[in-house]
């Protein structure tokens, strides 16, 4: 017999973490726990915050599909039980994890995609330009990510990259920028040497990229949540950013990968935040992406005690007793 179980975690962020429009302080989460058989399956996920999700409002979710959820439903049976989203996210990972411990096979040999450690960017928060810089000279990795909105975009990169003019930047607007400032940020960025400039526009308002050849590549994430709107970024963007609280869980994510590749897209793996059981999911995206996101955890006072094992922007492998991993 099957057994749910969901709730309500909160983690404290060691300092306060700003981006387009949002102050973060801590993280909400929903934790679940599928059992079967002696086993247990987890899952975690924040959910989608620009979507308004909440830990209640994911938790009302999946509540009302408990009954066919003990019943047995499968990950796929999920895809039609629960909208994309946190609380589709949480299920589907955990029933990854519960599949795994029942057959007893790991995550790779469930997915056929073979491991490796892969380098994630660490992210650098909004600030003024000078604690920016000053946040990027302490940052132990050659790969990072910097937080920007339309307050002084081109000073605080030119402040960055002289501070660390040994690194790969990436650039993430989330939504804060208009289409006359990205083409004329754009050629700047270009002379910085900036690797990709993620989310510029509005969710929405996207048409306006068609035919404009971006000096440096674009990446799509709000505005690109699963398989259903990947053709719509095509001639776009070059890159599409998966996070498994947009898709609704690693079973769409893997889908959304496989169709991109088919594309000729490139592909980033980011997250919304958490604990080292929702960056573990990214973990398996990873191997089939260019860019890699997973530093979420490392924004928090205290992780859970089985963490992603993750050093100088590597992350090396999965956490203790999840899919497989016995440590």
């Amino acid at each position: 017999m099957r057994t749910l179980k969901v709730e309500k975690q909160t983690f404290s962020l060691k300092e306060p973490f700003r981006i387009t429009g949002y102050t973060m302080t801590d993280w909400d989460v929903v934790l679940v726990r599928i059992a079967e058989n002696g086993h247990q399956g987890f899952g975690e996920a924040s959910g989608i915050y620009y979507f308004d999700e909440t830990a209640e409002s994911m938790m009302a979710q999946i509540e009302s599909v408990k009954h066919e959820l003990e019943r047995g439903a499968t990950r796929r049976e999920l895809l039609e039980l629960l909208p994309r989203g946190g609380a589709r996210n949480a299920v589907d990972c955990a029933l990854w994890d519960l599949e795994s411990k029942l057959v007893n096979k790991s995550i790779w040999e469930l997915t056929g995609i073979p491991p490796k450690p892969v380098d994630s960017v660490l992210t650098v928060g909004i600030a003024d330009k000078n604690s920016m810089a000053r946040q990027a000279m302490l940052i132990e990795s050659d790969r990072i990510k910097v937080k920007l909105d339309d307050d002084q975009p081109l000073e605080k990169m030119r402040a960055i990259r002289a501070a660390r003019p040994d690194v790969k930047l990436l650039v993430d607007v989330n939504q804060g920028w208009d289409f006359s400032m990205l083409c004329e940020l754009s050629p700047e960025f270009a002379k910085l040497k900036i690797d990709m400039i993620e989310q510029p526009l509005k969710r929405g308002e996207d048409d306006a990229l068609e035919g404009y050849e971006s000096p440096v590549p674009l990446c799509a994430d709000e505005s690109c949540l699963d398989t259903s709107e990947l053709d719509s970024m095509v001639g776009k963007y070059d890159i599409v950013n998966i996070k498994l609280d947009k898709t609704g869980g690693l079973t769409e994510a893997l889908d959304l990968a496989n169709q991109a590749h088919r594309r000729s897209l490139k592909l980033m793996v980011g997250n919304m935040g958490g604990t080292s059981l929702a960056m573990a999911p990214g973990f398996v995206v990873a191997q089939l992406c260019d860019f890699v996101d997973l530093d979420g955890a490392l924004f928090l006072s205290e992780d859970r005690e089985q963490s992603l094992e993750f050093k100088f922007g590597t992350v090396f492998g999965l956490p203790t007793g999840l899919w497989g991993n016995v440590g």
